[in-house]
């Protein structure tokens, strides 16, 4: 029994890890991100012939974080250092819409947020030391007591951004 108000379900391996979601999760908090363009029908989809999975050769590990910042836009308490490798795999799935991500005492040491949208993102008291924020859209962050020593902020948009303490 077929209902086409059923979501359209989707089988992921990410780097062999199992998901599976909707394709209105994938395309709808990020619409101009890869995995939108891949799974609103503007490209083609090749899946395992056996059990329906579409594989993307990329590390797992955190993409149940990507998934549920798809969802719900709620980022979890992470380690510096998987902050550091979830903002990797959300550049390479072009999730560049982090706004309202909360970074706040994070080690942001050498990360690069080069043209991410990160309007109204909060940075208090991080260590970004190193950071690349080239081109980034930073309009209405909270920066108070950031450490952005060396941190590389040309072409950035500091519209209403909050630098106190810095």
């Amino acid at each position: 029994m077929e209902d086409s108000n059923l979501p359209t379900l989707v089988r992921l391996s990410i780097g062999g890890k199992k998901f599976c979601t909707t394709i209105d999760t994938l395309t709808r908090r990020e619409p101009d991100s890869m995995l939108a363009a891949v799974f609103s029908s503007r490209h083609t989809v090749y899946q395992d012939s056996e059990k329906g999975y579409v594989f993307v050769d990329r590390d797992g590990k955190h993409f149940r974080h990507i998934l549920n910042w798809l969802r719900d836009g709620v980022v979890p308490t992470l380690t510096d250092s998987e902050y550091s490798e979830l903002i990797r795999e959300a550049e390479y799935y072009q999730l560049l819409d982090l706004s309202l991500v909360d970074f706040s005492f994070a080690c942001l040491k050498n990360v690069f947020f080069s043209r991410a949208n990160l309007q109204c993102a909060k940075f208090r008291d991080v260590d970004a030391v190193g950071s690349n924020f080239h081109n980034a859209t930073l309009r209405e962050c909270e920066f108070t007591g950031a450490n952005l020593r060396g941190a590389l902020l040309a072409g950035a948009n500091l519209q209403s951004a909050n630098l106190q303490e810095c």
